[in-house]
C-alpha cells in the first residue's frame, strides 16, 4: 500500500510539471524560446493547472509571454528568463490605447491563481534598450514615433485574482518592472528586485487600482520609485487602490523610494508601510497627488532612511518626507492627453488627509515638505517621533513640487528648517507634530 501511494503521488507530481525543455526550449541564451515556453503555459492552464518549470543551468531568451490561470511559473536556481533585445517584437502596449510608455513582455489579463516562484532570475535586459551611458543615467533612445515607445515592461498583470510572486530575483528592467493593475489578493514575498539605478522610468513595484496586496521581505533597487501606489486614467474601470501592507523591505532609489502618486484619478486609502530601511534615495517617503483622486488613511511607521541629492535628471531634492497635492502641469508630458480627463487640457487635485508618520529617523541634506495649492487640501498630517538629521549641503534648501502648474520649486532658508521640532517647510498645509 505504501509503495502504491508513493507511486501515485509521483504520478500526480509528474502530471502537473511542464518542463519547457520538453516543449522544445533550448535555454542556450541565443535562441528565442518564446514559442516553446508559451506552449508549456497554454497546455498547463488548459489541463487544469500546475508548474511550468524552467530548469537550472539554462538561460531562456524570450520574446513576449502571456501567463494564464492556475499556472505557477517556477525558475530553478541558476535558471534565467531573459528578455529578447529585439525591439521590433514588442507590439502590445502596457497601457492599452496609450502606446507611448512601453510594451508588454511577461503579462496576464483576466486570470486567477498565477504564481511566479523559485530561486532563478527574470532578467529584463534593460541596458539593451537604452541609449548612451552618462555619469548618472542612461540616455533614452530617440523615438521614430513619439507616441510609441518599444521598451518592454517586465511583468504586467491586469485583473488577476490570487497572485503570488515569491523568492525570485528580478533584475535590469527597461521600464516598469512589476505592475499590478486591478489585481485583488496578491502576495509579493522575499524577492530581490534589482534594477540598474541609471535606467530612467525603472519603477520597482507599481500597484495600480489594486487591493488586498501584501509586500514583505523584499530588497528593491530602482532608478525610479521602488514601490508606488497609483490610479492611472487608462485603467479607470478597475476602481480604487486600497488595503495595502508593505513590511520588512530594504530599498534604494534615484527617485522616491516609497511613493503614492503622481497619477491618481480615483482614491487610495487604508495603506501601511512598516519596518523598512531606505538608503541613498533622492527622496524617501512621498505622496505626490496631481490629479482629482484622494489619498487618505495612510501610515508610515518604524522606518530608517537616508537621502542623497542626485542630479536634476531625477525629480526630488532629497526631501525625506514629502506630502503634496498640486494640480498637474498643463501639457508638459508627451502623453499629457492621457493625464487629464478625456477632452480636457487642465486638471485639478484632490484631498490628502489623515496621513501618519510614526517613529521615522532620517538623515538628509534637506528637510521635509508638506504642501498644497489651497488651504484645507492637505490636512490632518501627523508627525509622531520623527527625527531628521539635517546634514546641509544646499543653500538655500529647495523643495521640488513638480509636476505642477506654475513654479515647480520653493526655496527655503536652511536656518528656518532648523527652528522647529522637525526640519519641515509647509505651504497651505495642516501638520501636527508630537
Amino acid at each position: 500500500m505504501w509503495t502504491f501511494l508513493v507511486l501515485a503521488a509521483m504520478t500526480v507530481c509528474a502530471q502537473t510539471k511542464y518542463d519547457v525543455t520538453t516543449f522544445g526550449a533550448k535555454g542556450d541564451g541565443t535562441t528565442d524560446d518564446a514559442v516553446a515556453i508559451q506552449q508549456a503555459i497554454d497546455q498547463c492552464s488548459r489541463e487544469g493547472g500546475g508548474r511550468v518549470l524552467l530548469p537550472r543551468n539554462h538561460t531562456f531568451l524570450s520574446g513576449p509571454l502571456q501567463l494564464k490561470s492556475n499556472v505557477e511559473l517556477h525558475l530553478e536556481a541558476t535558471a534565467t528568463l531573459k528578455a529578447n533585445p529585439d525591439e521590433s517584437i514588442y507590439r502590445l502596449s502596457a497601457f492599452g490605447d496609450n502606446r507611448g510608455e512601453g510594451m508588454l513582455w511577461l503579462w496576464a489579463k483576466d486570470a486567477e491563481n498565477i504564481s511566479i516562484t523559485g530561486r532563478g532570475t527574470i532578467h529584463g535586459n534593460g541596458i539593451a534598450f537604452m541609449g548612451r551611458e552618462l555619469s548618472d543615467s542612461y540616455e533614452l533612445k530617440p523615438l521614430a514615433d513619439p507616441t510609441f515607445d518599444p521598451r518592454p515592461h517586465v511583468l504586467t498583470l491586469t485583473a488577476v485574482r490570487n497572485l503570488t510572486i515569491r523568492d525570485v530575483t528580478i533584475r535590469e528592467g527597461a521600464y516598469w518592472t512589476v505592475h499590478l493593475i486591478g489585481c485583488d489578493e496578491a502576495v509579493i514575498d522575499g524577492i530581490q528586485l534589482l534594477n540598474n539605478l541609471k535606467i530612467r522610468n525603472g519603477d520597482g513595484i507599481d500597484l495600480d487600482h489594486s487591493r488586498n496586496v501584501r509586500i514583505s521581505n523584499c530588497h528593491i533597487t530602482s532608478g525610479d520609485d521602488c514601490i508606488c501606489l497609483k490610479n492611472r486614467r487608462e485603467f479607470a474601470e478597475y476602481g480604487s487602490c486600497h488595503d495595502i501592507v508593505v513590511t520588512n523591505c530594504v530599498m534604494s532609489s534615484r527617485s522616491c523610494a516609497i511613493k503614492i502618486g503622481s497619477e491618481n484619478m480615483d482614491s487610495i486609502y487604508n495603506v501601511l508601510f512598516d519596518n523598512c530601511i531606505i538608503t541613498a534615495s533622492n527622496r524617501g517617503l512621498g505622496i505626490q497627488n496631481r490629479d482629482e483622486g484622494t489619498v487618505t488613511d495612510v501610515t508610515f511607521s518604524n522606518i530608517q532612511l537616508d537621502c542623497r541629492l542626485w542630479s536634476d535628471v531625477w525629480w526630488g531634492k532629497a526631501e525625506p518626507i514629502y506630502v503634496t497635492s498640486y494640480p498637474r502641469a498643463n501639457g508638459n508630458h508627451k502623453d499629457a492627453n492621457w493625464r487629464f480627463p478625456k477632452g480636457q487640457t487642465e486638471g485639478r487635485c484632490g484631498e490628502v488627509s489623515r496621513i501618519y508618520f510614526n517613529n521615522i529617523t532620517a538623515t538628509s541634506p534637506n528637510g521635509c515638505f508638506v504642501g498644497g495649492d489651497a488651504a484645507g487640501k492637505v490636512k490632518d498630517i501627523f508627525f509622531n517621533n520623527v527625527r531628521i538629521n539635517l546634514t546641509g549641503g544646499q543653500t538655500p534648501c529647495v523643495m521640488d513640487k513638480r509636476p505642477c502648474r506654475g513654479e515647480g520649486f520653493i526655496s527655503v532658508d536652511a536656518s528656518e528648517l532648523l527652528k522647529g521640532k522637525v526640519s519641515l517647510a509647509t505651504e497651505n498645509a495642516d501638520v501636527t507634530i508630537n
